[in-house]
């Protein structure tokens, strides 16, 4: 009624477990259903929804970015965002164009930035948000193309999942393929970032998986017409943290309420987002409560713990667990039974024992994947890619991506792993080039490039090695139908 773009229902589903040159069909568990359920471009949705609360009077900012949480030195707690300055060289002297960020206060600040979010990884880190998760929030990086199709091999509305080849068995891996409107189709890999081999490469598993039959068929004689990238969260329900904090909350992805085994999240972050609006007016409207105290939003977690994202999430609490545990095989078989008989009634919880930065081998122990030359047809080289996703920035600006310990990086990024941020960055972000002044390597930035997925601040192998800030506002990717 009110025009939301959602114009292609899901008609069908299946599974495949993917094995060389063939393919297995597989049960189509509970999770991966998507009765119900509209294929979607996510930024027509949330262009929409943009629209939808400026008609109801919601002052909406693109193109400023928050740098960085306000907080009130007399309380402590959160008081709003500031938005970074602009006009900033990459010396750090100011250009004519110059202008202060502002700030903007409020009694309640929501962080809604999705998955690894910089003023959420303030958050944790000023009010130790993490400290009551039973295990460490887990990632992966999903990677992306929109195709448009040979009419012929295009099916309105249907939903593909699979699993095995061409990860390796101990490693987390999957796609999903979604056939939407004006025969395009939605289709991507998503990498577990707990992988051990330095040498893997998301992007080039990516466009190895193309390359199977199952998939060829499909894409032979279409067009790519968009790729993006993004980190998600495969925590689950034991890396919730503490979602309130003394003047904000976090919800959706900033969370972690991601669901893994259906592949989505944005269904979590809608519910979350309306419980914590119906939190904070209750708190506002409380008038026994002292307006000069920080607003505490525990109601936010009550309302959470009764809800259906929290009755989801632990359902299916022991599926990711058991891939991290058995592998490939063992994580499948676990989660049909989960699925199909347990139903997360199970009276054990399994948990991860590290976080994805710490499970790196040395690269002397560990053998290059073969990922075969881009065709130009079904795979292709990383830039031509990249020019695919409409990234742009400002070239003369601070550095947004900040090395932590630039002084360990050659003899333990490189020396130690053989640099693997070159190959986990799905941009080409980062690389190692000869020093004309040293006779070795030094590690260049590419920071142009970064389509903002927020990987190098997971998988860099040293906790808090890269540190993620925004750019100047309105710098990065810009996704149409992505």
């Amino acid at each position: 009624e009110m025009g939301a773009p959602l114009r292609v229902p899901v008609t069908h589903d299946e599974f495949h477990w993917l094995m060389g040159d063939h393919s297995v069909p597989m049960p189509v568990v509970p999770s991966l259903h998507n009765e119900g359920n509209y294929i979607v471009s996510l930024g027509e949705v949330t262009r929409w929804l943009a629209e939808q609360a400026e008609a109801l009077g919601v002052e909406v900012f693109p193109g400023f970015a928050a740098s960085e949480l306000l907080i009130d030195e007399k309380t402590g707690a959160v008081k709003g965002v500031a938005t970074g300055d602009s006009g900033i060289g990459k010396d750090g002297s100011l250009k004519p164009t110059f202008a202060r960020g502002m700030e903007l206060h409020a009694r309640v600040t929501l962080l809604a930035e999705g998955c690894r979010g910089s003023l959420t990884q303030q958050a944790e880190k000023q009010f130790d948000l993490g400290a009551t998760r039973s295990h460490p929030q887990s990632y992966g990086i999903g990677l992306k193309e929109v195709w448009r199709v040979r009419p012929e091999v295009h099916k309105l509305g249907s939903v593909m999942h699979t699993t095995g080849w061409p990860a390796e068995t101990k490693d987390y891996a999957g796609s999903f393929v979604y056939h939407w409107e004006d025969n395009q189709v939605l289709i991507g890999y998503v990498v577990g970032l707990d992988y051990d081999n330095p040498y893997l490469n998301p992007y080039k598993e990516f466009q190895k998986f193309k390359h199977h039959p199952k998939i060829a068929s499909l894409l032979e004689g279409g067009e790519c017409i968009s790729y993006g990238a993004r980190a998600l969260n495969e925590g689950g329900f034991q890396a919730i943290p503490t979602v309130h904090f003394p003047g904000g909350a976090t919800i959706g992805c900033a969370a972690g309420f991601l669901n893994l085994p259906k592949v989505k999240g944005t269904h979590n972050a809608m519910k979350s987002g309306m419980l914590a609006a119906d939190a904070t007016v209750e708190k506002l409207l409380d008038e026994s409560a002292d307006a000069a105290e920080p607003v505490l939003l525990d109601n936010y977690r009550t309302a959470l713990e009764s809800s259906d994202v929290w009755k989801e999430l632990r359902k299916v609490r022991n599926i990711r667990p058991a891939f991290s545990a058995w592998g490939k095989i063992g994580g499948v078989l676990y989660a049909g039974i989960d699925e199909f008989i347990l139903k997360g009634r199970e009276p054990w919880t399994l948990t991860l024992d590290h976080a994805d930065h710490e499970t790196l081998k040395p690269a002397a122990a560990c053998k290059e994947p073969s990922y075969p030359k881009p065709d130009g047809k079904l795979s292709f080289d990383l830039l031509t890619n990249l020019a695919r996703s409409n990234t742009a920035h400002d070239d003369d600006q601070p550095p947004h991506l900040r090395v932590q310990f630039p002084d360990t990086v050659l003899e333990h990024n490189l020396g130690i792993y053989d640099g693997p941020e070159q190959r986990f960055c799905p941009a080409g972000v980062y690389e190692y080039i000869d020093d004309a002044k040293t006779g070795g390597k030094k590690l260049q930035i590419n920071a142009q490039n970064c389509i903002h997925c927020k990987t190098c601040s997971i998988k860099w192998p040293q906790a808090d090695g890269m540190r993620w800030t925004v750019p100047e506002g309105g710098g990065g990717p810009s996704y149409g139908a992505m």
